[in-house]
Protein backbone atom coordinates (compact mmCIF):
# COMPACT_ATOMS: atom_id res chain seq x y z
CA UNK A 1 0.00 0.00 0.00
CA UNK A 2 1.47 3.31 -1.07
CA UNK A 3 1.89 6.24 1.28
CA UNK A 4 -0.66 8.84 0.18
CA UNK A 5 0.69 12.23 -0.78
CA UNK A 6 -0.88 14.39 1.93
CA UNK A 7 0.01 18.03 2.11
CA UNK A 8 -0.93 19.40 5.50
CA UNK A 9 -0.71 23.11 6.12
CA UNK A 10 -1.10 24.45 9.63
CA UNK A 11 -3.37 27.50 9.36
CA UNK A 12 -3.23 28.53 13.01
CA UNK A 13 -1.47 27.27 16.10
CA UNK A 14 -2.37 28.44 19.59
CA UNK A 15 -0.98 27.26 22.94
CA UNK A 16 -3.61 26.90 25.68
CA UNK A 17 -1.77 26.82 29.03
CA UNK A 18 -4.94 26.27 31.07
CA UNK A 19 -5.72 22.97 29.32
CA UNK A 20 -2.03 22.19 28.71
CA UNK A 21 -2.46 21.69 24.99
CA UNK A 22 -1.70 23.22 21.61
CA UNK A 23 -4.80 23.87 19.48
CA UNK A 24 -4.23 23.61 15.74
CA UNK A 25 -6.39 24.46 12.72
CA UNK A 26 -5.09 22.71 9.61
CA UNK A 27 -5.81 22.28 5.93
CA UNK A 28 -5.23 19.03 4.03
CA UNK A 29 -4.78 18.83 0.27
CA UNK A 30 -5.80 15.32 -0.77
CA UNK A 31 -5.98 15.83 -4.52
CA UNK A 32 -3.69 12.82 -5.12
CA UNK A 33 -6.05 10.46 -3.27
CA UNK A 34 -9.44 11.67 -4.41
CA UNK A 35 -11.05 11.09 -1.02
CA UNK A 36 -10.71 12.46 2.48
CA UNK A 37 -7.72 10.95 4.24
CA UNK A 38 -8.18 8.74 7.29
CA UNK A 39 -7.91 10.40 10.68
CA UNK A 40 -4.89 8.33 11.72
CA UNK A 41 -2.83 9.44 8.72
CA UNK A 42 -3.71 13.07 9.38
CA UNK A 43 -2.95 12.59 13.07
CA UNK A 44 0.51 11.18 12.34
CA UNK A 45 1.38 13.97 9.90
CA UNK A 46 0.28 16.66 12.36
CA UNK A 47 2.30 14.99 15.13
CA UNK A 48 5.37 15.11 12.89
CA UNK A 49 4.82 18.80 12.10
CA UNK A 50 4.33 19.68 15.78
CA UNK A 51 7.20 17.38 16.85
CA UNK A 52 4.90 15.58 19.28
CA UNK A 53 4.05 11.95 19.89
CA UNK A 54 1.09 10.77 17.80
CA UNK A 55 -0.68 9.34 20.87
CA UNK A 56 -0.89 12.90 22.29
CA UNK A 57 -2.51 14.38 19.15
CA UNK A 58 -6.29 14.17 18.74
CA UNK A 59 -8.00 15.19 15.50
CA UNK A 60 -11.28 16.75 16.58
CA UNK A 61 -12.88 17.27 13.18
CA UNK A 62 -12.11 17.08 9.47
CA UNK A 63 -14.50 18.64 6.96
CA UNK A 64 -14.04 18.55 3.21
CA UNK A 65 -14.78 21.83 1.46
CA UNK A 66 -17.57 21.31 -1.05
CA UNK A 67 -16.36 20.96 -4.62
CA UNK A 68 -12.67 20.92 -3.74
CA UNK A 69 -10.00 18.40 -2.87
CA UNK A 70 -9.10 20.11 0.40
CA UNK A 71 -10.26 19.55 3.94
CA UNK A 72 -10.15 21.82 6.96
CA UNK A 73 -9.93 20.47 10.47
CA UNK A 74 -9.02 21.00 14.09
CA UNK A 75 -6.63 19.05 16.28
CA UNK A 76 -5.31 19.25 19.84
CA UNK A 77 -1.81 18.21 20.92
CA UNK A 78 -1.51 17.56 24.66
CA UNK A 79 1.57 17.63 26.88
CA UNK A 80 0.76 14.36 28.70
CA UNK A 81 -1.56 11.38 28.08
CA UNK A 82 -3.18 11.95 31.50
CA UNK A 83 -4.11 15.50 30.53
CA UNK A 84 -5.54 14.26 27.22
CA UNK A 85 -7.77 11.72 29.01
CA UNK A 86 -8.86 14.35 31.50
CA UNK A 87 -9.80 17.03 28.95
CA UNK A 88 -10.65 15.31 25.67
CA UNK A 89 -14.15 13.90 25.16
CA UNK A 90 -14.53 10.11 25.06
CA UNK A 91 -15.93 9.89 21.54
CA UNK A 92 -13.00 11.93 20.17
CA UNK A 93 -10.56 9.59 21.92
CA UNK A 94 -12.40 6.60 20.42
CA UNK A 95 -12.31 8.11 16.91
CA UNK A 96 -8.56 8.65 17.15
CA UNK A 97 -7.81 5.16 18.46
CA UNK A 98 -5.94 2.86 16.08
CA UNK A 99 -8.09 0.18 14.43
CA UNK A 100 -8.57 -3.09 16.29
CA UNK A 101 -6.72 -6.30 15.48
CA UNK A 102 -7.76 -8.24 12.38
CA UNK A 103 -11.05 -10.09 12.56
CA UNK A 104 -9.36 -13.51 12.31
CA UNK A 105 -7.65 -13.08 15.68
CA UNK A 106 -10.84 -11.84 17.30
CA UNK A 107 -12.81 -14.87 16.03
CA UNK A 108 -10.47 -17.51 17.50
CA UNK A 109 -11.53 -17.05 21.16
CA UNK A 110 -15.18 -17.12 20.13
CA UNK A 111 -14.83 -20.56 18.56
CA UNK A 112 -13.17 -21.92 21.69
CA UNK A 113 -16.02 -20.56 23.81
CA UNK A 114 -18.56 -22.08 21.45
CA UNK A 115 -16.91 -25.48 21.77
CA UNK A 116 -16.90 -25.26 25.57
CA UNK A 117 -20.57 -24.24 25.71
CA UNK A 118 -21.86 -27.17 23.64
CA UNK A 119 -24.02 -29.25 26.00
CA UNK A 120 -23.53 -32.99 26.19
CA UNK A 121 -26.36 -35.46 25.60
CA UNK A 122 -26.81 -35.94 29.36
CA UNK A 123 -27.22 -32.20 29.89
CA UNK A 124 -29.76 -32.08 27.09
CA UNK A 125 -31.80 -34.86 28.75
CA UNK A 126 -31.67 -33.08 32.13
CA UNK A 127 -32.96 -29.91 30.50
CA UNK A 128 -35.82 -31.79 28.81
CA UNK A 129 -37.11 -33.46 32.03
CA UNK A 130 -38.17 -30.26 33.79
CA UNK A 131 -39.89 -29.13 30.62
CA UNK A 132 -42.08 -32.25 30.55
CA UNK A 133 -43.03 -31.71 34.23
CA UNK A 134 -44.00 -28.13 33.49
CA UNK A 135 -46.17 -29.22 30.60
CA UNK A 136 -47.97 -31.75 32.85
CA UNK A 137 -48.76 -29.01 35.36
CA UNK A 138 -50.08 -26.69 32.71
CA UNK A 139 -52.24 -29.50 31.28
CA UNK A 140 -53.71 -30.16 34.74
CA UNK A 141 -54.46 -26.47 35.23
CA UNK A 142 -56.05 -26.31 31.82
CA UNK A 143 -58.30 -29.30 32.59
CA UNK A 144 -59.67 -27.70 35.81
CA UNK A 145 -62.98 -25.96 35.29
CA UNK A 146 -62.70 -22.20 35.38
CA UNK A 147 -65.38 -20.12 37.07
CA UNK A 148 -67.46 -18.15 34.68
CA UNK A 149 -67.31 -14.39 34.55
CA UNK A 150 -70.84 -14.04 35.91
CA UNK A 151 -69.99 -15.92 39.10
CA UNK A 152 -66.79 -13.89 39.56
CA UNK A 153 -68.71 -10.65 39.25
CA UNK A 154 -71.32 -11.88 41.77
CA UNK A 155 -68.58 -12.84 44.24
CA UNK A 156 -66.95 -9.41 43.91
CA UNK A 157 -70.25 -7.62 44.50
CA UNK A 158 -70.91 -9.72 47.59
CA UNK A 159 -67.49 -8.84 48.98
CA UNK A 160 -68.07 -5.12 48.38
CA UNK A 161 -71.50 -5.21 50.07
CA UNK A 162 -70.37 -7.36 53.00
Amino acid sequence: MEEPNLEITIVSKKHNPLLKRTEVVFEVDHSGEGETSPRLEIRNKIANKLKAKSNLVFVEKVETKTGTMTSVGEANAYETPEQAKLVEREHIIARNAPPEKPAEEAEKPKTKEAEEKKPTEEEKLKEEKPKTEETKETKEEASKPKPEKDTREKEEKNKEEG
